[in-house]
């Protein structure tokens, strides 16, 4: 099935870019551990390579398994087209490839995954790209920070590692404004809790490492275009309204809404080779197929262990936006209608020290540098993902010394709560 924009959600994600095998009439999606496909003739390959016939040349551009989970998160995110690569770090890179050129930048919220702060501030610099960090609670210094040279606004639905939601429709209607996309990291909600593109994205990177997958088994990411952007308006994306010299003076814009895949695929990974594995892709295929059954329930286990903690005399403040008392709790409704997903931060009092000793005290929590998992996992991102950012940048991505990041998995919510408690004694003794 591979359009069928009439099914629910929980339809889409178990069929959507399958069928069965025309081989073998397996139903589950074959993992095609294959380099290259035999072409049927001459005139066939060049089509192929000519961009006049859509096929399989060569795994590093096009796989089966992977081109049918790029068309299952697509479907999903209700957008018209998407490719899959490597990790989410390499979707961010080929989301910014075909728009970025030396000396563009992108303005980029504050409240991002400790990574993703150090890549666009330092590494997409060897590219002649830079980025600027701005509070997007912050409209007018949002607005103030585009300039001539701005080609992309770039945030997460719900950031990595605070659970801050951000106002997409504000942003989106900015970023329409000054005719530029606006990039959406949904990882931490995935499309069962925010479709980005409802609120006026025009591109939707994931790290299918995480919810998508859900089982902490491969790492992986995608690129969901919307279609919705006119690429030609303006003279800022000469990579897509411009001819192309590496195919014969094709201009990108002329295939439409699957303008930016074609080009992603055909130069992106073409070039760049961010390439997905498909055994990765099947792993990811399997997992999408309950994503809607597990993320209720680490949205039902987040509400209840946030609930627990915020009452808790040793927790200095909870950050999880399902709570009330958030700040961003108003956007729940509006921005992630089925719950404000599972990742969040708390302070404990005792501050690094005693962060340190609550992570090193937990036996049900799993220490790891992940999330998205089915169990549930805690680190203490001062020390650790954001450990490479100064004590200003930390507070401001929500990552404070005296603050430990949950990703609360789909155990039974009173076992965590028993763990939490325990480790807290031992901690704030």
């Amino acid at each position: 099935m591979t359009d069928a924009p009439d099914y629910g959600f929980d339809t889409l994600q178990i069929h959507a870019g399958a069928a069965p095998d025309p081989a073998t009439g397996a139903i589950q999606t074959p993992i095609y551990q294959t380099t290259a496909y035999a072409f049927r003739d001459a005139e066939h390959a060049a089509k192929l390579f000519n961009l006049e016939e859509i096929g399989y040349i060569y795994s590093r551009l096009t796989n089966p398994t992977v081109s049918a989970l790029a068309a299952r998160i697509t479907a999903l995110e209700g957008g018209a087209g998407g490719i899959c690569c490597s990790s989410g770090h390499a979707a961010q890179i080929m989301a910014l490839f075909p728009l970025m050129g030396p000396g563009r930048n992108i303005i980029a919220s504050t409240r991002l995954y400790g990574g993703t702060v150090t890549q666009f501030s330092q590494t997409i610099r060897r590219f002649g790209w830079s980025a600027k960090f701005v509070d997007f609670d912050d409209l007018d210094a949002l607005e103030h920070a585009i300039d001539g040279d701005t080609r992309a606004i770039f945030c997460e639905s719900i950031a990595n590692p605070g659970g801050y939601i951000t106002d997409l429709d504000a942003v989106a209607e900015i970023a329409a404004g000054a005719g530029l996309p606006l990039i959406v990291d949904n990882t931490s909600a995935t499309p069962y809790l925010c479709r980005p593109f409802e609120h006026g994205a025009t591109l939707v990177v994931h790290s299918a490492t995480k919810y998508l997958t859900g089982n902490g088994t491969v790492t992986g990411g995608a690129v969901i275009d919307s279609g919705t952007f006119d690429w030609t308006a303006s003279d800022k994306f000469p990579s897509l309204s411009q001819p192309e010299p590496a195919y014969h003076g094709l201009t990108f814009a002329a295939l439409g809404p699957m303008a930016y895949t074609f080009h992603s695929i055909a130069i992106g990974l073409r070039d760049l080779g961010m390439t997905m594995n498909p055994q990765g892709a099947h792993y990811t295929l399997c997992g999408i197929e309950t994503l809607s059954l597990r993320m209720e329930r680490h949205v039902a286990n987040a509400k209840a262990v946030a609930a627990w903690l915020e009452k808790d005399p040793r927790i200095s403040r909870v950050t999880y936006a399902g709570l009330e008392s958030s700040p961003w709790h108003d956007r729940v409704a509006r921005i992630c209608p089925k719950g404000a997903g599972a990742l969040f931060t708390f302070g404990v009092k005792g501050g690094y020290e005693a962060c340190v000793k609550l992570v090193d005290s937990l036996k049900l929590f799993s220490h790891v540098a992940n999330l998205g998992d089915t169990r549930s996992l805690i680190i203490h991102s001062a020390s650790t993902t954001h450990r490479q950012l100064s004590e200003a940048q930390q507070v401001a991505a929500g990552a404070a010394p005296d603050m430990v990041r949950v990703s609360i998995g789909i155990e039974d919510v009173q076992d965590l709560i028993a763990d939490l408690d325990q480790a807290l004694a031992i901690a704030t003794a």
